[in-house]
C-alpha cells in the first residue's frame, strides 16, 4: 500500500477504505464542520439555563476550566490517531494498549454514551417544537428519530453534508447573538435595562451561590462538552485522515473560547445570571429581552438545528462503533455488514432502536427526561475520555521504550499535562455523589459496569463458536 505524505513518519500504514470497508466521502470541509458541531449542542444551548441558576458568572470559570482539560484530551487523541488513524479510535486503542476486556467495555460505554446523548437531544426537540405548535415532546422525538435515521443509512457523504449545514447555522447563530449582545453592551440599542459587564459581578459576585455550588456544576458542564471527540470517529472515512483530524483538533481552543466562554461572558451581561433558570434556554431568554422581532423565534429554530445535529452525529458513531466491536467478535456478527453505499446499516438499524427508548421516557417522564439521560451520558463519557488519557500514557510509554514509533504531533506537557486532566475527570466523579443526577449517573453506572461484565465472556463465547464453525483451510 502506497504511504500517505501526511503520515508521520514511521507511523504503522494508513487503513485503507478497503480494509475498514468505508468509503473516505468525508472531506476536510465537513470534517472542520463535524469537529465545530460536535463541541455545541444542546448542553450549551438548553442545559446552560439550570447552569446558570446554578453557579452564576462562575460557571464562565467552570467552563474554562473544564475545556482546558478537553483540550489535553484532544491533543492526546490526535496524538493516538496520528500515530494509527481508524473509526473504531477509543475501543481500537483500549484493546491494544490494555487488552481485549478494555476494548470491549470502552466501545461499548461509548455506543451507550451517544444513545443517551440522542435520546436528550431528541427530548429538548420536542420541546422547542411545542414552541410553535402544541405536539406532544414524545412524538417530535420520535419524528426526529425517524428521519435522521433514515438519512444515516442512505450514504455517509448525506451524513457529513447535513452536519455541514447543521453546524453553520450554530455557528452563525451563536456568533450572531455575540455581535448584538455587543452592540446592545456598546450602543445600549433593544429594550433591555442594565446591560453591562458589571453584570458578571454586581449581584453577589463571581461566585454568588459559593464555590460548593459551582463545583457541582461541573457535571452539567461536562455534558456540554460530549461530542468533541466525534472527530475520532471519523479517521475511517476521513479523506487525509491524519493532516485533517490535526488541524480540527488544534481549533479546538478557539472554538471553546468563542463558542462556550465568550458565548456565555456576553449573555450574563447582557442579562443578569438572576433572569435564567432551568427549562428555559439563555438563548431564547436574551433574545427575547432584546425585542428584536422574531429574533426568539428564529434562535429557537437554530436551537431545534443544535439538537438535529448531536442527534445526528450519535447515530453516525454509534452505527459506527458497533461495526468496530463487531469486526473483533466483541459484538453480534450480524453488525459487521456494510450495506451497498458503505454504511453500517446493522449498527446503526440496533442503535435507532435502542433511542426509542428516549421517546419512552419522553411519554413517561418528559419534565425530567432531559436531567435523566444528560446524567447517564455524562457518567459515560468520563470513563471514556479517561481511557483515552491512559492508552496515551501507555502509548508514550512504549515510544520511549522504542516499541512504537514516536508520532510527530505531541501532546505538549504530558505527562503533567494528561495528569492533570485525568485528576480533573476523577475531581468531576466525585462531584456527582453530592446531586440527586449525579448519584443517580452513578447507579446507572455501576448497572451498566455489571452489564458489561456479564457481556464480555458471553461475547466470547460466541466468537469461539463462530471461529469453530469456519471450515479450516
Amino acid at each position: 500500500m502506497t504511504t500517505n505524505p501526511t503520515e508521520a513518519p514511521g507511523a504503522p500504514p494508513l487503513a485503507s477504505a478497503g480494509e475498514e470497508g468505508y468509503k473516505r466521502g468525508l472531506n476536510p470541509r465537513t470534517i472542520q464542520m463535524i469537529a465545530i458541531g460536535g463541541a455545541i449542542g444542546t448542553g450549551l444551548f438548553y442545559g446552560a439555563g439550570g447552569a446558570i441558576e446554578q453557579a452564576g458568572p462562575a460557571l464562565i470559570l467552570c467552563y474554562l476550566a473544564a475545556g482546558l482539560a478537553i483540550f489535553v484530551i484532544m491533543r492526546a487523541l490526535g496524538e493516538l490517531l496520528t500515530y494509527r488513524p481508524v473509526s473504531g479510535s477509543f475501543a481500537e486503542y483500549a484493546n491494544e494498549f490494555l487488552g481485549r476486556f478494555a476494548g470491549f467495555v470502552t466501545g461499548w460505554t461509548y455506543w451507550a454514551v451517544w444513545v443517551a446523548t440522542c435520546m436528550a437531544e431528541i427530548t429538548v426537540a420536542g420541546k422547542y417544537v411545542k414552541y410553535w405548535f402544541a405536539v406532544p415532546e414524545w412524538l417530535t422525538a420520535l419524528v426526529v428519530l425517524g428521519i435522521l435515521f433514515a438519512a444515516n443509512l442512505i450514504s455517509v457523504k448525506l451524513f457529513g453534508e447535513g452536519e455541514f449545514w447543521f453546524s453553520a447555522i450554530k455557528i452563525v447563530a451563536i456568533a450572531g447573538m455575540i455581535l448584538i449582545g455587543l452592540g446592545v453592551l456598546i450602543f445600549g440599542f433593544g429594550n433591555t435595562d442594565h446591560s453591562t459587564v458589571t453584570n458578571l459581578w454586581d449581584d453577589g459576585g463571581v461566585f454568588p451561590t459559593g464555590y460548593g455550588q459551582a463545583l457541582l456544576a461541573l457535571q452539567i458542564v461536562v455534558f456540554a462538552y460530549v461530542g468533541v471527540e466525534l472527530v475520532g470517529v471519523t479517521a475511517g472515512e476521513a479523506a487525509e485522515p491524519r493532516k485533517t483530524l490535526r488541524k480540527a483538533i488544534n481549533t479546538l481552543p478557539l472554538r471553546i473560547g468563542l463558542f462556550y466562554v465568550g458565548a456565555l461572558i456576553i449573555i450574563m451581561s447582557v442579562v443578569s445570571w438572576t433572569q435564567f433558570e432551568d427549562g428555559t434556554s439563555p438563548f431564547v431568554e436574551v433574545f427575547s429581552r432584546i425585542g428584536i422581532p422574531g429574533a426568539a423565534g428564529l434562535i429557537n429554530f437554530v436551537l431545534l438545528t443544535a439538537a438535529l445535529s448531536s442527534c445526528n452525529s450519535g447515530i453516525y458513531s454509534t452505527g459506527r462503533m458497533l461495526r468496530s466491536l463487531s469486526l473483533r467478535d466483541e459484538a453480534p456478527a450480524a453488525l459487521s455488514g456494510l450495506s451497498s453505499r458503505q454504511v453500517p446499516y446493522g449498527g446503526i438499524v440496533v442503535s435507532a432502536a435502542m433511542m426509542v427508548i428516549g421517546v419512552v421516557v419522553n411519554v413517561v417522564s418528559p419534565d425530567k427526561a432531559f436531567s435523566y439521560i444528560t446524567s447517564v451520558s455524562t457518567m459515560g463519557i468520563i470513563f471514556v475520555w479517561g481511557m483515552i488519557l491512559v492508552c496515551h500514557f501507555l502509548y508514550r510509554a512504549k515510544v520511549r521504550r522504542g516499541d512504537l514509533p514516536a508520532a510527530d504531533y505531541r501532546l505538549p506537557g504530558a505527562p503533567l499535562t494528561s495528569t492533570l486532566a485525568l485528576a480533573f475527570l476523577g475531581l468531576v466523579v466525585v462531584l456527582l455523589f453530592f446531586t440527586d443526577s449525579g448519584r443517580t449517573a452513578l447507579i446507572v453506572g455501576l448497572v451498566w459496569g455489571v452489564l458489561v461484565c456479564a457481556g464480555y465472556p458471553l461475547m466470547n463465547t460466541l466468537a469461539r463458536r463462530r471461529a469453530a464453525a469456519v471450515p479450516a483451510r
